[in-house]
């Protein structure tokens, strides 16, 4: 029989979405910290993008799901440390964000004009328009931010900078 790598493990686990932004794998989305076989299980060690994060619970169902009807047993551990932060969004996933509406993080200076009313940097996902105003520091789930583009009017979500 031939020992399965954990470079196959990270492909099945490049096939579960993240719950809250299907087409965000969370491999993409930096949730997967470890990957290991200890005796003949794997066992997947994740980290929520917020302690209240209430996708962990589907995320880790997922995993586990995909894994064992895949035939390779598994438990999924949640791991608090380090805390998980944007800088682990890959550049695919980055861009699967923004393609599907959503904008990406920006470095934390940026960030922190943008939540707390500063210079409007935060640009619109469709037009591209830099011309956006804060609806809401709440948005689709707590990680997001609610805006409204002022030139094409359409609201969009935005990833806050987490660090």
């Amino acid at each position: 029989m031939v020992e399965v790598q954990a470079s196959h493990i990270h492909e099945l686990l490049r096939e579960v979405c993240d719950p809250e932004i299907p087409v965000l794998s969370i491999m993409d989305m930096g949730v997967v910290r470890k990957v290991e076989k200890i005796d003949n299980r794997w066992r997947i060690t994740i980290t929520p993008t917020y302690s209240g994060c209430p996708a962990m619970d589907v995320m880790a169902i997922d995993i586990k799901e995909k894994l064992e009807n895949e035939g390779y047993p598994c438990d999924v551990i949640l791991s608090l440390s380090p805390a998980w932060n944007t800088d682990w969004i890959t550049e695919q996933g980055r861009k699967s964000l923004l393609d599907y509406g959503i904008v990406p993080p920006m470095d934390t200076d940026l960030d922190k004009s943008a939540i707390l009313g500063g210079e409007r940097v935060v640009p619109c996902p469709r037009c591209k328009s830099t011309d956006t105003k804060m609806i809401s520091q709440f948005g689709s789930t707590a990680c997001k931010a609610l805006f409204q583009c002022e030139s094409c009017l359409e609201p969009f979500d935005y990833f806050k900078c987490l660090k």
